[in-house]
Parts: C-alpha cells; sequence; structure tokens
C-alpha cells in the first residue's frame, strides 16, 4: 500500500478532475504490476496494473488506494477488468465518495467472488480529501497557504517580503501548486508584487501549460493591469470581479487573454461562494489561495477555507504597521476564534509547517 501510494502521489497534478490512484498487483510475494492514473480519459491505475502483469494477474493480490470504479465514465468500469484478469484478492485504502460509486465497486467484485479488504490509511484520506469534497458538494477544496515570521507578520512595515522561508520551503509551495487545480491571490497582491503564479519545476522553469494550475484573481473592480506577467505565462487567468465594473477594463485583460468572470456581491465585492461554485462547475477539484491577508480574511469569515497551510519561519520582523496574513472581520470574543483540528507540525529546512483544518465553536 506504501508503493501505491508513492504511484498515486506522482500523478497528481495531471489527472483532475479524476482522483489520483496507484494500484499494485502482487503475485507469490513478487510485484507483477504497477501503475497510476493517468490524464482524464485516460487508463486508471488498476487498468495499468493490470496490462503491465498481463497473465500474471490471475490468483494474485491488488492493492490499490481507492476502491475501484465500478460505473461507465470516459472509461469502462474497473470493476469489469479487474474480474476478467482473474484477480483473486482486492485490498484498498479509501472507499470512494463518488456518489456512483460508493461502496458499489467493493460489491461487484464480492459478486464476482473476489475477496475483498479494506485497509484504512490517514495519508490516503489526506489524498482524496480534494476530491471528496468536489464531488460531494460541486465545490473546490479550499486550501490557505501563507508564510510568517514567528511573530506573525508576512512582511516588514515597508512591504519588504523576499524571502521569509528559506528555499526549502519554498520549494514544498512550487510541489502544492503542481498537485493543486488553482492558485489564487487578491488584487493587492497582483498589484504590489506582480506574482507569476507559475508551478516550476526544480531548476525554476515553468512546467508546461497542461500541467499549470489556473490562475485566479480575486479583483472587484477589474484593476489587474493587462500587462500583469501573469498574463504572459503559460496556463489560464480566471479574473472574478464583482458589479458595476468598467466594461473598458473588462474589454481590455479579456484583449490581454484573461477569462474574467463577474460574481456581483455586497457593497461591489466579489461574491465568494458564487465563485467557488463557478470555479467547481469548471472542474476545478482544489485551489491553493495565497493570499493576501484580505482574500484569505474574506474566505475566512464566509467560512470558505477547509485547510491551513502556514509557514512558519524563526524569525522576528516586529513593527505595528507590518502586515499579518489573514484580515477581515475576524472573532470578537475568543470562543468564536478558528482552531486547526488534526494539526500536525513539519520541520522543512529552517522552517516550520503547520497543517490543519479550522473548525470554529462547535463545528
Amino acid at each position: 500500500m506504501r508503493r501505491a501510494l508513492d504511484l498515486a502521489r506522482s500523478a497528481l497534478g495531471s489527472t483532475s478532475p479524476n482522483p489520483s490512484v496507484g494500484a499494485v498487483i502482487v503475485r507469490d510475494s513478487s510485484v507483477v504490476g504497477e501503475g497510476h492514473t493517468l490524464p482524464a480519459g485516460q487508463h486508471h491505475a488498476e487498468i495499468g496494473a493490470l496490462q503491465q502483469a498481463g497473465s500474471a494477474a490471475r490468483s494474485a493480490t491488488l492493492y490499490c488506494t481507492l476502491e475501484p470504479c465500478c460505473h461507465y465514465g470516459r472509461t469502462p468500469p474497473c470493476t469489469d477488468a479487474i474480474i476478467a484478469a482473474g484477480i483473486a484478492h482486492v485490498i484498498y485504502a479509501v472507499r470512494d465518495p463518488n456518489p456512483r460509486v460508493a461502496g458499489g465497486g467493493e460489491s461487484a467484485l464480492r459478486d464476482a467472488g473476489i475477496t475483498v479488504e479494506r485497509q484504512p490509511d490517514p495519508e490516503a484520506d489526506e489524498l482524496y480529501e480534494a476530491f471528496a469534497r468536489h464531488i460531494t458538494t460541486g465545490l473546490p477544496f479550499v486550501v490557505a497557504k501563507f508564510a510568517m515570521s514567528l511573530d506573525g507578520k508576512i512582511a516588514t512595515r515597508t512591504g519588504a517580503s523576499q524571502w521569509i522561508t528559506g528555499p526549502e520551503a519554498r520549494a514544498r509551495v512550487q510541489q502544492m501548486r503542481k498537485e493543486l487545480d488553482g492558485i489564487m491571490v487578491g488584487i493587492g497582491t497582483t498589484l504590489t508584487d506582480d506574482p507569476q503564479l507559475t508551478a516550476r519545476d526544480p531548476n525554476g522553469d515553468p512546467l508546461p501549460s497542461n500541467l499549470q494550475p489556473v490562475r485566479v484573481v480575486v479583483d472587484s473592480q477589474a484593476r489587474t493591469p493587462p500587462d500583469a506577467r501573469m498574463l504572459r505565462q503559460p496556463g489560464r487567468t480566471i479574473i472574478a470581479t464583482g458589479g458595476g465594473v468598467d466594461r473598458s477594463r473588462i474589454a481590455r485583460l479579456e484583449d490581454a487573454g484573461a477569462d474574467v468572470r463577474e460574481f456581483p456581491g455586497p457593497d461591489g465585492r466579489v461574491q465568494l461562494s458564487a465563485m467557488l461554485r463557478s470555479l467547481g462547475s469548471d472542474g476545478m477539484v482544489s485551489v491553493l489561495v495565497e493570499g493576501g491577508g484580505q482574500v484569505l480574511g474574506a474566505l475566512l469569515d464566509a467560512s470558505l477555507i477547509d485547510k491551513v497551510c502556514a509557514f512558519v519561519a524563526p524569525m522576528l520582523i516586529g513593527g505595528a504597521a507590518a502586515s499579518s496574513p489573514i484580515g477581515g472581520n475576524g472573532a470578537t470574543v475568543m470562543a468564536d476564534v478558528w482552531t486547526l483540528e488534526r494539526a500536525r507540525s513539519e520541520q522543512i529546512g529552517p522552517d516550520w509547517l503547520i497543517t490543519g483544518y479550522p473548525a470554529r465553536g462547535g463545528d
């Protein structure tokens, strides 16, 4: 199962909106086939492993990270291929949250005389948390990411912020960008930093267009400059605006290649829930929100953040005017603060990554 999980992770970022699955076939204590999910419309993990195993799959054991599918989508059901190959035993980690499967794959295999065992695994659960959110709600899984000093600052009082974290932490962020479907920032970050918002390889070169996350800018009044660097990068850029926007600004952004979408909210702001619903309808399973504080604060106030990844650097910046990572209205009393459940920490170079799932009060 560890090997199957490694295979699944190796395909993250290339399979959406399908989940990334890993499969390993074992016969007489030897691995005879391996596979992982290919881009949408191509083979699922189980099919790749069965093809590699060939006749050796008969009477063998199949390990897979997700319950095999039992329905027709872009490809036929994996359960049919598993049964036809003569697999004797299937061990999987996570029950498929897709309502079209949700135990149906296991039932189909059992009905065919195959022994089926579920082997729960916390790492596998985390691997499919975004897919579960999207397939059951239609919304993307929202991950809030920020880097701050030990005293909770994301920049000095003059706005200098490069670099708070070290190269190891920045490399981890690049991996996160590669694995998630979208990167979101606010107009403040866009105007201040003019970011490229690309996923890059270890040499610092942008990945091909088909591997780039979709860039999303929350920009209520369409103030993104038409010559912004992100609009010249491989991949797509969506500009989410509010109501009553100057049409000439929208036209200039569209001419520059941006996909401008209007989500009118109160006071001309972007209606964030409608924006996320639109992104989910596009097949965006997950989105990494990289700031700034206004966007992160608004998402938190609206209970729209599913996971937090906070990089903390062992430095003190100080300054009453220095920015903090999350703005918005925030809590008024301690009983209403957000806490991170299932929180864990990991040292990355000189920095620490704290990961958890926000819950408020009795949520």
